[in-house]
């Protein structure tokens, strides 16, 4: 899906066509946006179990919550699996589906889910299974795409072990075990990586830097493109003097313990943790996927739900609406609201008047905050005569 693409639902009253009729009303909707703006299609919607009218201002405000929450989780859940697929936005958007979908095509043909969601429950207890529903999803993938970075940062350390240099790079295939005085009571080896550039004062120097270094004891291992492997041997006494002095000097002091088998046992654990990260990663993205098509359904019910809440707040009883998904750019958004103001604003009856423009305006603060307070006010603070509400899914 175009990340331009921008959906409005919009209710309004079955009374703005002169028959009253669900199917004319959903054709003056389309009037009212015009196809040069969007495209609208019916967005069916069932009715619920109705309580009171606190219950219902209530419902407004934990549905409003709830909306901001759904965007947050798929929006969380797509950044999961941007990160799984290291960005690679064709791949990205063929797991972005929505009930094996498109969002597009799942949006127009758009069906409350009856089993899931039971359309006898009160509208309070639909609430409270979603937002349970929602938590679950986020942290299900959480959990398991931490589970995948803590593994991918494992594997990332082992390998580095082996391809690195030699500062850092694992010794063990690389360090003769003759070379290693052991079971010394006085001596020990100790593995220092020299930059390249420092070899010669190293060689210089390394028997004066501390006291009690074995004269002439520095024998050279390995070389690479940017250090030299020296092994020195030192007192044990003194060996914290000299490791802090070679530090001091830009040397790098190896960590080395003999291990018999050690290169193997190496090599066995990348190869283990290797499988391990592909079985993760191939875990996270399946559950991405899942939790990304579930997150979406999750939240088109809740605008569902947040619509007709709206829809009961605004038009009252007995219950006669039309609403309808008009799908546009975020670009031509405004345009669409815009010309819909200019329809239906008579909707506001006395509350609202116009300005030169044609414009809906307040005729006084008091009339906004009583507004704001019943939840009529649009997601951004501002006043709408028909009930909509806009959203991205990327």
């Amino acid at each position: 899906m175009s990340k331009s693409t921008r959906y409005l639902l919009v209710s309004l009253p079955t009374s703005i066509s002169p028959s009253n009729d669900h199917d004319e009303a959903l054709t003056a909707l389309r009037s009212g946006v015009t196809t040069d703006n969007g495209t609208v299609f019916p967005f069916p919607i069932p009715e619920f179990k109705i309580g009171t009218l606190d219950a219902l201002v209530q419902q407004a405000d934990e549905l409003a919550k709830l909306d901001s929450a759904c965007g947050s989780v798929v929006g969380k859940v797509g950044e999961s699996l941007n990160t799984i697929l290291e960005g690679d936005e064709r791949k990205v958007a063929e797991q972005k589906t929505v009930n094996d979908k498109g969002v597009d095509q799942y949006l127009k043909a758009f069906s409350w889910n009856k089993l899931k969601y039971r359309v006898d429950k009160p509208i309070g207890e639909l609430i409270d299974t979603l937002q349970k529903e929602v938590t679950s999803i986020d942290n299900d993938v959480k959990s398991k795409y931490n589970q995948y970075n803590q593994i991918k940062t494992t594997l990332t350390a082992l390998e580095r072990k082996q391809t690195g240099n030699l500062s850092n790079k694992s010794l063990t295939s690389i360090v003769n075990p003759s070379v290693i005085i052991r079971d010394s009571e006085y001596l020990e080896t100790h593995l220092i990586a020299v930059p390249k550039n420092l070899t010669r004062d190293f060689i210089r120097s390394y028997e004066t830097i501390a006291s009690w270094v074995v004269p002439r004891s520095a024998q050279e291992i390995d070389s690479d493109e940017e250090f030299t492997l020296y092994a020195i041997t030192c007192f044990k006494k003194y060996s914290p003097e000299f490791i802090h002095k070679a530090r001091e000097q830009k040397w790098v002091p190896r960590d080395f313990k003999f291990k018999e088998n050690g290169r193997e046992e190496e090599q066995k654990e990348v190869e283990r943790v290797r499988k391990e990260e592909r079985k993760v990663w191939g875990e996270a993205l399946r559950l991405g996927r899942a939790g990304w098509s579930e997150a979406v359904m999750a939240w088109v019910h809740v605008l569902a739900l947040r619509v007709f809440v709206e829809t009961v707040l605004r038009y009252g009883l007995p219950l006669q609406f039309v609403c309808g998904l008009v799908k546009t750019t975020t670009k031509l958004a405004k345009r669409v609201r815009s010309s819909l103001d200019k329809s239906y604003s008579y909707l506001a009856g006395n509350a609202f008047g116009r300005d030169k423009k044609g414009r809906v305006t307040k005729e006084d603060s008091s009339t906004s905050a009583d507004m704001q307070a019943a939840g009529h006010m649009g997601d951004g603070g501002d006043y709408s005569a028909y009930v909509c509400y806009e959203f991205e899914i990327n």
